[in-house]
């Protein structure tokens, strides 16, 4: 595997890394993570498509993009990758309403679905998409050990839309999977939050898909503005500061959801992945040491089956952290890069939700507020 970065800052592109060995012309993979109105004024593709012409060009929006172990604003952060042996497909489709994520994730898991598939990465529209429908279709496509990882599309905190493109000028609406094939690709994963938990658990008293309106007695969005305090004025930005802990069942993990919409009228929530009725949740606040603490914990999992380092290294965090960390967000990002060596070429992206699974005993799930990373090796 060799991979070359490029950046666009400032209306200009960068060369930021490429090996001696490196072949524009041979790259089957180009990543382009970009904030959105960056994305809007540049019109990437035409000048990815023409720098590498026989690729696989994956473009989507952030709400910050990363490169090293730098965290950027208002750029385009480009990753091209060369492999040895593994092979590419990538298929794309469009979403219109939530509700029809599960008749995605079924598509893109039956077209890419094959004995050698090796990994999944899935990089989706993160404002229309119910990223739980998404994943548990996709799941039941494909065997069950298949690494699937990867995130929704961000727009830093407003909240607008978000943009993904196949093969084109990225857009809303579109879901992109992308296959990996073959049987010399080495994958691992690590995902944690960090966040402490505070308050009685609750159980969710009446919910709809991926849409709470009570918590035991009380209206959802009630409820969440009492806790939020002076915060609640900020919603639904402000939410991202305070994520619920969700387990469906007494027995069950917990996973984190974070809010993308409230109705003030119907006085809801809409969160990135389902919150069934019966689910017991927990409000969560920060914990700055141990939200960088987790940042290293994700990636000492995420290399725990390679005996030497990885040779690409993918981080999706959510924004709900990088608002919460401020001025001390790449202290996460450094953490990865003292854990997985100073040789990976490291990229990603700041996301509305991050795909991984949370062991490796489970399906991948959905998750907010979290450090999600991928690591990579041809061998």
């Amino acid at each position: 595997m060799r991979t070359q970065q490029v950046v666009y800052r400032n209306q200009e592109w960068e060369v930021l890394s490429t090996p001696t060995d490196f072949s524009a012309d041979s790259a089957q993979l180009v990543l382009a993570f970009g904030e959105r109105h960056c994305l809007e004024e540049c019109l990437p593709y035409a000048f990815l498509r023409e720098k590498y012409p026989q690729a696989e060009i994956v473009i989507n929006s952030t709400a910050g993009e990363i490169y090293n172990d730098t965290v950027n604003d208002y750029t385009i952060i480009v990753t091209a990758i060369q492999f040895q042996k593994t092979q590419v497909k990538a298929v794309q489709y469009q979403i219109q309403d939530h509700y029809e994520s599960g008749s995605v994730g079924e598509k893109i898991g039956k077209e890419l679905a094959a004995d050698d598939l090796a990994a999944i990465l899935l990089i989706s529209d993160g404002s229309r998409v119910n990223g739980s429908a998404l994943l548990v279709s996709l799941n039941a496509q494909v065997k069950e050990n298949t690494s699937i990882s990867g995130g929704l599309a961000g727009d830093e905190a407003r909240f607008e839309k978000t943009l993904v493109g196949l093969n084109q000028e990225a857009e809303p609406g579109n879901v992109v999977g992308i296959g990996l094939y073959g049987y010399s690709l080495t994958v691992g994963h690590g995902t944690n939050g960090g966040w402490d938990v505070f308050g009685p658990e609750r159980e969710v008293t009446h919910s709809e898909y991926n849409t709470l309106f009570s918590i035991g007695d009380i209206a959802a969005l009630d409820l969440y503005k009492e806790y939020l305090g002076r915060f609640a004025a900020e919603l639904p930005a402000g939410a991202l500061l305070f994520p619920l802990s969700m387990r469906t069942s007494l027995d069950a993990e917990p996973v984190v959801r974070t809010i993308l919409t409230i109705d003030e009228e119907k006085k809801s929530m809409t969160f990135a992945g389902d919150v069934p009725k019966g689910a017991l949740v927990r409000f969560m606040k920060a914990n700055f040491d141990r939200l960088i603490e987790a940042s290293s914990s994700a990636a000492s999992s995420s290399i725990r089956n390679f005996e030497n380092p990885p040779q690409l290294t993918l981080l999706i965090s959510c924004v709900g952290r990088k608002l919460v960390l401020g001025q001390r967000t790449e202290e996460e990002v450094e953490a990865v890069r003292e854990m997985v060596g100073p040789e990976t070429v490291i990229t990603g992206f700041y996301s509305y939700g991050e795909i991984s699974r949370l062991n490796p005993s489970v399906s991948c799930e959905l998750h907010n507020q979290t450090m999600t990373i991928t690591t990579f090796s041809e061998y």
